[in-house]
């Protein structure tokens, strides 16, 4: 028999858990900044509604609908054309991908959450920012360590699948992305006393023309796909575990609103902390291993605020990791036709090995000549892989599939669920999912992808 959430808040608090993942931490708040501020925000939010959400909603219902993971929940729709196993496919392919490089940088944050405690920052911060730098580079080129924490931040994923949905998946969610707000709200409420916060306030809100182009608009796109964990089989598992009395829309609206204000607060957690010590921004590994640290260690209280922070990261990335796992796992445990704890060792494990490259990728111990043959390391290959071609081309498939591939009554049935005031959104958002969908997620497939610069054209027009 199907496990399912014991309450709806079990799916809020795992679907909040799964889009809040370290995109927001490192990427969102550096990209709104740089890219037109406040009128980047505002696209951001416009395709969160627009696109991202209609999304989450089509994924949502192949797996209430089916009380199936992706792969079979794309064979009950439409037994006749297995072309449309592809978006499922590309899905599940993802987050085993993901979640083999996820854990490599999750495992530094555990390693920091470690130092932190130790009172390791305060002892840097007597030196140089090079030193907190240097300090990360003999983390990552250190193959035994990153290796360690690989594998421990792995098994620890695992684990929590293996448990089941109630007892692992939304137990676990549940408490996490409680502590994750409550730090993140400590955080903000901090930072409205740093002297840098009036200036993090601008780079963030302030609407910027100039530097708002086409490639930002990509980039906002981007983002609400990203931040929404689509295109990753995720939102399909997990909507099979629904019952059938939860109101999809509204839930979806509801994850949706609370992944925009997480991010805003990251972003209001984050920058008057760096702005504060006249330091330029930055994103990814850099602003959350070199540059926070070397800025917590100037501050009252270091070893507190660090440890906080990297708690902070660490419960970001397994609420976000836990979904990859429980993606993999769910579709062996159907195909397969194996128990729950068998297929969950095997998804993590599978992910753990195939993470070993990555995990080894600073050290120089395998691959070495991989960066100078093929322009980045194997880690950022295979988030190239992912974010530019996987996750985009099963979103486009699946919304395509929902739009044309399935029974339209079956999905229309879904969306209402007994609320008559819907069926008016329903045909706005059956058409959306027909024809804006695809046709804008295929422009980002070119335009990320480098096939067609539709910058340099709209610029000779």
């Amino acid at each position: 028999m199907r496990e399912h959430w014991s309450s709806k808040f079990g799916f809020l608090f795992a679907s909040v858990g799964s889009a809040v993942g370290l995109g927001l931490l490192w990427k969102f708040p550096y990209t709104v900044g740089q890219n037109g501020g406040g009128f980047f925000l505002l696209a951001y939010v416009l395709f969160l509604i627009l696109l991202g959400i209609p999304v989450f909603i089509g994924e949502v219902i192949l797996g209430r609908s089916s009380q199936k993971s992706a792969i079979c929940a794309f064979t009950e729709f439409n037994k006749e054309r297995d072309f449309w196993k592809l978006g499922a496919y590309f899905g599940v392919m993802s987050s085993f991908l993901i979640m083999s490089y996820y854990s490599v940088i999750a495992g530094y944050g555990m390693s920091y959450v470690l130092m932190s405690l130790m009172g390791n920052y305060a002892a840097l911060g007597a030196g140089t920012e090079s030193a907190v730098s240097s300090a990360y580079a003999n983390l990552s080129g250190s193959a035994g360590i990153s290796l360690f924490w690989h594998v421990a931040f792995s098994l620890i994923t695992l684990s929590i699948v293996a448990a089941g949905i109630r007892k692992g998946v939304e137990f676990w969610a549940k408490i996490m992305t409680k502590m994750l707000l409550v730090i993140l709200i400590f955080f903000a409420i901090y930072a409205l006393f740093l002297p840098g916060w009036g200036q993090a306030f601008h780079f963030i809100f302030s609407p910027k023309a100039n530097a708002f182009s086409f490639s930002s608009l990509m980039e906002a796109l981007g983002l609400a796909f990203f931040t929404m964990s689509l295109g990753q089989g995720i939102m399909i598992s997990y909507g099979s575990y629904m019952g059938k009395k939860e109101s999809i829309v509204g839930l979806s609206f509801i994850v949706g609103i609370s992944v925009l204000v997480v991010a805003i607060l990251a972003s209001m957690m984050i920058f008057p902390v760096v702005f504060s010590f006249d330091i330029s921004p930055a994103s990814g590994p850099s602003l959350i291993f070199e540059t926070m640290p070397y800025l917590f260690s100037k501050l009252p209280g270091a070893t507190l605020f660090a440890s906080l922070f990297f708690i902070l990261f660490v419960f970001t990335a397994l609420t976000s990791a836990i979904p990859l796992v429980e993606v993999v796992a769910s579709n062996l445990m159907e195909v397969a036709s194996i128990t729950r704890k068998k297929a969950a060792w095997i998804a993590g494990g599978s992910c753990m090995v195939f993470g070993i490259p990555s995990a080894l990728a600073g050290s120089g111990v395998l691959f070495s000549s991989w960066q100078a043959i093929y322009g980045m390391n194997f880690l950022k290959t295979i988030d190239h892989l992912v974010t530019v071609w996987l996750i985009p081309l099963s979103a486009l498939i699946t919304a395509l599939f929902i739009g044309w591939g399935v029974s339209r009554e079956r999905v229309r049935e879904e969306f209402v669920m007994n609320k008559p005031f819907l069926a008016g959104l329903f045909q706005v958002w059956i058409r959306f999912m027909r024809w804006v969908v695809p046709v804008v997620i295929i422009v980002l497939i070119l335009q990320n992808s480098g096939v067609v610069n539709f910058e340099y054209w709209l610029n000779k027009i």
